[in-house]
């Protein structure tokens, strides 16, 4: 059991009294390089990732988009402007071992390790109990998962200063959008309304008050929020340390009770008292303090095998591979080869795993959801004893 965090201090702990959209804090400066912290979100295995992701190597420690695990490009990609000491990643006990060896310029310190899953909701609580006792209550963070891939990391980070800049200023939660290029049923939506700031208007890149938040719609309505200009939700936040308690505290039941005991350092209580439930369904569809600011860096989610078509490099046919492979007269492929030479011929839209001890094949329109694929497999197969 990891050992509870100190209580927060009387002096910082976090105010959850509410404030105002339209009066900005008197006393908010605009976030510097030196202020913002991140809470990045790195539990699970990632079953959708099977044969290659075990509990010795879960999803976010695998090298997916290129040859650097997951984590440590979304450490890298914050640096400069979040320091490796200001990163605190929340993570579980069955894989904290593989994390800490991914980035270890992180402190040991700064590793979460959630007595049980307890959803990104209650992480964002703890990630900003921390920050709020080391930085501050008005401390600016960013939070964001270990598995998103970025295209151009420093307008990633132009993005991320803008929206911390914003989070000092106003009492709101910053997400930053995407703009769609399909209508995906796995993403939140956005459905931005009026300016921010009146005086400034409404242009692409201006932040909006967010008139609606859906999570995860049904295609028809995802067709619908598109054609109204919605954005994806990026699973990328910026607020303060006091904003996101007092935004849990009044608007996630699953956790009012639970709160009282992260204050005091009590893990074992919080995680008996809180109820697993997202940031998107816990929070963001729920408050009144959320604004949009659309950002425009190549993001996308690293959910499914099926996603690395569109962040790998591809080759002049449309391949996604890595490892020692040979594509001929075969386009569309995602192929991961890791120990051994594979040739792919003569196919389109097809996955290739091929590890020591097995080989997966699948098309990729089916490597979305594996659930009833592993449902149906026997348990000696699920985890690759050969990559444990």
């Amino acid at each position: 059991m990891p050992v509870p965090p100190p209580p927060v201090p009387a002096s910082t702990a976090p105010d959850l009294g509410t404030a105002t959209l339209e009066a900005p804090l008197p006393d908010a400066r605009q976030a510097t390089d030196t202020a913002l912290w991140a809470v990045v979100f790195a539990g699970g295995i990632g079953t959708r990732f099977w044969p290659l992701a075990t509990p010795r190597r879960p999803k976010q420690v695998l090298p997916l988009v290129n040859e650097r695990p997951l984590i440590a490009d979304t450490v890298a990609r914050l640096a400069p402007l979040v320091p490796a000491e200001r990163v605190l990643v929340v993570t579980s006990a069955d894989i904290v071992d593989a994390i800490r060896e991914a980035i270890p310029a992180v402190p040991g310190a700064n590793l979460l390790v959630e007595p049980r899953p307890l959803g990104t909701a209650a992480a964002l609580a703890w990630g900003a109990t921390e920050v709020g006792r080391r930085g501050g209550p008005d401390a600016v963070f960013v939070a964001l998962h270990a598995d998103l891939a970025v295209a151009f990391a420093d307008d990633f980070r132009q993005t991320v200063r803008r929206g911390a800049a914003l989070a000092a200023k106003y009492p709101v939660i910053v997400a930053v959008g995407a703009r769609p290029t399909r209508s995906e049923t796995a993403f939140g939506y956005l459905l931005p309304g009026a300016p921010l700031d009146p005086d400034e208007g409404r242009n692409d890149g201006s932040p909006c008050r967010v008139d609606h938040m859906v999570e995860k719609p049904r295609i028809a309505l995802a067709d619908t929020l598109v054609d109204q200009g919605a954005y994806w939700h990026t699973g990328i936040c910026l607020l303060r340390a006091r904003t996101a308690l007092a935004e849990l505290a009044a608007h996630t039941p699953e956790l009012r009770l639970a709160l009282p005991a992260l204050e005091t350092g009590d893990l074992v209580r919080y995680a008996e008292l809180g109820t697993y439930i997202s940031i998107e369904r816990g929070v963001l569809e729920r408050t009144e303090q959320l604004v949009v600011l659309p950002g425009d860096f190549g993001w996308d989610d690293v959910g499914t095998w099926a996603a690395l078509r569109r962040v790998r490099d591809l080759d002049d046919t449309g391949n996604g591979v890595m490892g020692p492979v040979h594509c001929v007269d075969a386009s569309g492929n995602v192929v991961h080869a890791d120990g051994g030479q594979v040739v792919v011929y003569g196919v389109t839209g097809m996955l290739v795993v091929a590890l020591p001890g097995i080989t997966f094949v699948t098309a990729l329109d089916k490597a979305t959801e594996l659930g009833p694929l592993l449902d149906r497999l026997p348990g000696s197969l699920r985890f690759n004893p050969s990559q444990e």
